[in-house]
């Protein structure tokens, strides 16, 4: 019989005809009841010519304005005036010469000076104001504290002496990589030279700053026409924007006054100068850099002490004084709106601890443990070892003689994740690796040889060594012949792929952990911070206010005053957050002042925008990924990412590393730009064991030098193997009791390549925190420290 055709699955579906036009009856079928919504589509009106042209006129003419406001907000009778900061590039020279100059260019010229020793010059026919700020030489830390609220710096050469010396190098330095406000050039004692020679002299030195400022033009400063057209061209050039500095209100402080408390262990601080930046809270906090974090409790708005004394602005500036001074209080602290200066989370130690099992819970964990465990070397959780296999039958010999002996070497040898937390590391030191250095300390002799010291450099030359060593055969280590090796890495783990292998962030975080906090999305809060700052409706920009600052110590007020009387202090007020501790990664390039390199865990000085402390942190790889590499040594010429524990700060910011060498000098060694705040960031440290092929065979051989005891290769058989030539295997089973294994590769080896075995554990930075207090080095050659 005939069987009768069946359709199968596979149905032919012809193309629908392409028609523009359905008819109600198709759009009924179509629509088959649902409510469909009528989009009307409106022509877009195409712009004529005319049109175009008047659009494009528009937009130039808002980036003008917008320009001209920026331009106009500096220097004005109601604007901060433009704050200037002199820098001699010579040690040599003299900047109160400079000054004289300056302050006596007009005729008209309104010259004042604040209780801090900062000159005011008014020029009327200008319809501008110029302050003026000279931070010792010699003094770092001064003089960067000086450019980070600076509008525009005057570099300050001479043509009868070097342009350009050692100081003046380093000044260079230090502002390029904090971020150079805008800069000028001036050139003095040109008028010294013979007048046949003025000219030569002038572009030498043209030449020689055009290798740090190629875009800049060298102007003379000898006479009275030429400090006016140094002016002149201060109040009219484009403003270079630092955005660190221009997200934050920030102020220099021109009166200074101190009133202890009734108690007399503390004091109210009252600071005096013109607002910029961001509008101020008087909620929020405050840095001054040197003292530290404080709350405010007033902010009062007073008269402007060094106006401009011209007709009809004069008139518009006395209504706004007034205005000012009938409302003298212009913020007062609320205490339930105040931001705290708590900085760390304080971890409840009953925070894990669980409830007393049920009788339901106990059964059932009796017959989990009734079930068959798989073996898991020492220290790894289940994520990592979801990769091991079971043991076949290559094993079966080994697992029989282990499972009828169930000594106490077996239970050592093999147990669960969750049964030891044990640290071979002594005192919180990591002693993965031979130390380099015994101790970081010098001599104790308090004779110190200024000349040649001979320990100092035998610490030097071993620290190189291992620098060297590092570079040649990065991460490589001796297995130790006489300790076993599953005891000397207890705490390491091998993984498939290091870009690929799952690592979980919050897996056995030290107890450090529990003291910082953590943003959801460290990005998305930045912006809607900066996005509220930028619609506060409180702004006092341009405003001589005077700040209420709480809670001063009087000694550590007493030690910064001895110590930095004539510095310039600056204030910043912080945004939210910004005072609580976090886990900071910035990324940091060397520069080239020093060969040395840098160990990780070395005690170094950062300034990150604002504020300025002592960390040891530790460096990984600037990758991107999950995982990143830990660096042992921070080398000359690299690049990399630097971990510690600090203050939350919001990027952008820029960051400088100084280390401090013997003769208590500061050396930048590494400049960079903060990166993120965030504690979840994978540093993994590496470290390779590595073997010789004894005998080779088509795609086994036998290895040996990795291990020296047989116990050490079944408990390292788990482990992916690689070779330097590109191939890959896995250990089959041990030969003999000397550390001899049998390994299999995807390919014949070569007599002359290493097989390596990968080995991976997570690294922390340790609490390290200090903050920097008050700064004298030039008296007292140290750091005073809260």
């Amino acid at each position: 019989m005939q069987q009768p055709h069946r359709a199968g699955n596979l149905k032919q579906s012809n193309k629908s005809h392409k028609s523009r036009h359905r008819s109600k009856r198709g759009i009924s079928a179509a629509v088959k009841g649902k409510v469909v919504k009528e989009f009307v589509r409106r022509n877009r009106h195409i712009l004529k010519k005319e049109e175009r042209r008047h659009q494009a006129l528009q937009i130039r003419k808002n980036k003008r304005d917008e320009v001209l406001a920026k331009k106009r907000g500096l220097g004005g009778n109601r604007n901060p005036p433009f704050l200037v900061c002199l820098v001699p590039l010579n040690a040599q020279l003299d900047v109160q010469s400079a000054l004289v100059i300056l302050k006596t260019c007009s005729e008209g010229a309104i010259v004042s000076q604040s209780p801090n020793g900062i000159l005011h010059v008014g020029l009327p026919n200008f319809k501008q104001r110029f302050s003026f700020i000279c931070p010792e030489i010699h003094n770092d830390f001064s003089l960067i504290d000086a450019l980070k609220i600076a509008d525009t710096v005057l570099f300050i050469s001479s043509a009868l002496d070097e342009p350009v010396d050692e100081w003046g190098e380093k000044a260079l330095a230090l502002s390029m990589a904090q971020g150079m406000p805008t800069p000028v050039v001036v050139a003095m004692d040109i008028e010294g030279v013979h007048p046949k020679k003025r000219t030569t002299e002038k572009q030498n030195v043209q030449k020689l700053i055009s290798k740090w400022l190629p875009e800049e033009k060298i102007m003379q400063l000898d006479k009275s026409s030429d400090g006016l057209n140094v002016l002149r061209r201060i109040g009219n050039q484009k403003q270079n924007v630092i955005h660190h500095r221009e997200k934050r209100p920030y102020m220099l402080a021109e009166e200074v006054d101190y009133i202890p408390d009734a108690e007399g262990d503390c004091g109210t601080l009252k600071l005096s100068g013109y607002l910029r930046g961001m509008p101020l809270n008087v909620n929020g906090l405050i840095h001054i850099t040197g003292l530290g974090d404080f709350q405010m409790s007033r902010i009062d708005g007073l008269d402007d002490p060094h106006p401009l004394n011209t007709g009809k602005e004069n008139t518009k500036s006395d209504t706004m004084d007034a205005e000012i001074t009938q409302v003298s209080v212009l913020q007062v602290a609320d205490p339930a709106k105040q931001e705290s200066l708590v900085t760390e989370n304080v971890p409840d130690p009953m925070d894990a601890e669980q409830t007393w099992p049920t009788e339901d819970e106990i059964k059932e964990a009796n017959m989990d443990t009734k079930k068959k465990v798989k073996k898991v070397p020492k220290g790894w959780s289940d994520y990592q070892a979801a990769w091991i296999v079971e043991s076949d039958a290559e094993g079966d010999g080994d697992g029989s003689d282990q499972e009828s002996e169930e000594s106490d070497d077996d239970k050592e040898e093999f147990m669960s994740c969750e049964e030891d937390d044990s640290d071979p590391e002594v005192d919180g030191e990591d002693n993965d690796f031979e130390s380099v250095a015994d101790s970081e300390m010098g001599p104790t002799d308090e004779k110190y040889d200024a000349t040649i010291d001979s320990y100092e450099e035998h610490e030097m030359l071993k620290k190189l060594a291992a620098a060297r060593e590092d570079q040649q055969f990065p991460d490589e280590v001796d297995t130790p012949q006489d300790f076993p090796a599953r005891e000397r890495f207890m705490r390491f783990r091998g993984l498939e792929s290091f870009r690929t292998s799952a690592w979980d962030p919050k897996e056995n975080l030290p107890i450090d952990y529990a003291r910082i906090f953590q943003f959801e999305n460290y990005e998305r809060t930045r912006k809607r911070v900066f996005k509220e700052l930028e619609d506060s409706l409180i702004n006092m920009y341009g405003f001589y206010i005077t700040v209420h600052v709480k809670g001063v110590r009087q000694d550590v007020w007493k030690a910064y005053h001895n110590a930095n009387a004539n510095a310039p202090m600056s204030l910043f007020g912080l945004l939210p957050h910004e005072h609580k501790m976090s886990l900071m990664n910035v990324v940091l390039k060397r520069t080239g002042v020093s060969d040395e390199p840098i160990k990780s865990k070395e005690r170094l000085i950062f300034q990150v925008g604002y504020r300025r402390f002592i960390v040891n942190p530790i460096f990984s790889q600037h990758t991107n990924g999950s995982k990143h590499k830990y660096e042992r040594f921070f080398q000359p010429g690299s690049t990399c990412v630097a971990t510690f524990f600090a203050p939350i700060q919001f990027s952008p910011s820029t960051v400088l590393c100084f280390k401090e060498k013997k003769n208590t000098k500061l050396q930048l060694v590494a400049s960079g730009v903060l990166q993120s705040c965030n504690p979840d960031r994978l540093v993994i440290k590496r470290i390779v064991l590595s073997g010789h092929p004894y005998k080779v065979n088509k795609k086994s051989a036998v290895i040996r030098f990795m291990f020296f005891n047989r116990d050490d290769v079944v408990y390292f058989k788990p482990c992916k193997l690689r070779t330097k030539y590109g191939r890959t295997g896995h250990i089959k089973e041990p030969l003999g009791t000397h550390g001899h294994m049998k390994c299999v590769f995807d390919g014949q080896l070569k007599s002359q390549d290493t097989v390596l075995l990968n080995l991976y554990k997570r690294m922390f930075p340790k609490w390290t925190y200090e903050d920097c207090i008050v700064t004298d080095r030039d008296r007292k050659g140290s750091d005073v420290m809260e």
